[in-house]
Formats: C-alpha cells, structure tokens, sequence
C-alpha cells in the first residue's frame, strides 16, 4: 500500500461503504492525524435528533456542498448520491467493502444509536444485509463500486477489518514522515 505524497492529497478523504464496515471509526481516526474536520454524511441526511426522519434534500444537498467546499476534511458515509455531490473534490478515496456478516455483527456490537427505536434497528440490520443485492439504489454496492471504478485520483479498496487497521497504521506512519521531512527542509 502506497500513499501519495502527502501534500495537498490528503486535505479532502472521502470513506464510503456499507453501514457497519467501520467508516466512522476510519474516519475519526484519520481526522485525528491529519487533524482535519470529521463530517459524517449521517448528520446532514437526518433531521437532528430525529433518527430515521431524513432532512429536507436541498437543505442536505446545500450543506453537503458546503461542508466539502472546505479546504480540508474526513468525510463519511453510505450515502452514493452525496458521495457523487463531492468528489470533483475528493483528493483520496477510500472503499471500505466488507462482507455484510462483518458489518450487521459490528452493528450489533455498538447497539442502538441515536435515538433509533429496536424496529428502526432491525431494519438497519435488514437493510446492511442486502447491501450487495439492492440494484438502482445509490446505497449499494453496485453504486459505491461505480463511483470507485470512476475516481481518477489515488484510491483505496479495503476489503477486511485487517486491512482497515493496516491502512489507518501506515497513514499514520506516512503522515509522520511527511512532518519529519518537512521539518528537517526548513531547518
């Protein structure tokens, strides 16, 4: 796995995949190093406080627009059409593509969230569960992989929890190097 140089092409990572594959956690992570802005694609889809009430599309598609004109930031999401709205932006591209087994046990493992009922829950798990056989949808797999497929910029498919890891280890290792080697040109 080969990092670009870190300049500007780490100002704008974008994370896609299905819900449960650990997105969020990439995310945080990476916005941690590079101490850039996490936006998580969920709070602009949902009406705040609300979980499973979706936002008014263009009040979401403007904040969306706007979160992403920003000079840098971590962005994350299963969202395929939001994902589309921002990636003439994007400078890395990251496909966490994990099994759905993988993705409903994680799920299960953080439990209920954000004000979601246990209906709303068993339909979060159903809906990870068809993350592969729901066509036409921008939710999808079908969808996530065309937008991958499309991206011309560096990219990455991560297809296991050890390679999520692995992935957020080198970044980090990569980011340090970059400000070792930037410190000792301008000494």
């Amino acid at each position: 796995m080969t990092f670009p140089v870190p300049s500007a092409a780490f100002d704008r990572m974008l994370i896609m995949g299905n819900g449960g594959a650990g997105k969020t956690w990439l995310a945080r992570r990476i916005g941690e190093q590079l101490h850039h802005p996490v936006v998580h694609l969920d709070d602009m889809h949902w009406e705040p406080g609300r979980y499973g009430i979706d936002r008014d599309r263009a009040l979401r598609d403007e904040m969306v627009k706007a979160a992403a004109e920003r000079h840098a930031w971590v962005m994350e999401g299963v969202y395929g059409q939001l994902v589309n709205m921002v990636l003439n932006r994007t400078t890395i591209l990251i496909w966490i593509d994990l099994p759905e087994g993988e993705c409903i046990a994680n799920i299960k493992l953080r439990g209920i969230q954000g004000g979601e009922t246990e209906t709303q829950f068993d339909g979060l798990l159903k809906w990870v569960a068809e993350y592969r056989s729901r066509t036409n949808n921008w939710n999808s797999f079908e969808t996530h992989a065309r937008l991958f497929s499309v991206f011309s910029r560096p990219k990455f498919l991560l297809s296991s929890r050890e390679a999520v890891t692995d992935f957020a280890d080198r970044l980090s290792t990569s980011i340090d190097e970059a400000i070792d080697e930037r410190a000792q040109i301008s000494e």
